[in-house]
């Protein structure tokens, strides 16, 4: 797997879950808008990324690695986002932490049973 793969697929994570959202909300759909939306949790995996590597022996494509990705994506992210006061409501911090979790660790299991 390409060093660039497993960041490429975790961003890939956070940017359709913001599209995601603003559709479902009808925030409208623009790039701006979009990552606009994801910067909180884009910054959040970046910062579980450098955590990761500083403190486990592990691929980035590890579970252990995208487990401490998903719990950085979504606490930075809430952070972030409750420090800008747009919302960090319990039902959406649930939904983020199941999309989160569901697809970093998700292609994981698929890339280890292919494996």
């Amino acid at each position: 797997m390409s060093r660039l793969l497993a960041p490429a697929l975790d961003l890939l994570a956070v940017l359709v879950f913001a599209l995601v959202g603003r559709r479902s909300h009808a925030h409208g759909i623009t790039l701006g808008g979009v990552l606009e939306t994801a910067a909180p949790f884009l910054c959040g995996t970046a910062a579980g990324y450098l955590v990761a590597a500083l403190t486990l022996d592990a691929a980035p494509r590890s579970w252990q690695f995208g487990a401490v990705v998903v719990v950085a994506t979504v606490v930075v992210g809430m952070l972030l986002r409750r420090l800008a006061a747009t919302g960090t409501a319990p039902s959406f911090v649930v939904v983020a932490t199941l999309f989160v979790a569901a697809t970093m660790l998700g292609w994981r299991l698929v890339a280890r049973l292919a494996a």
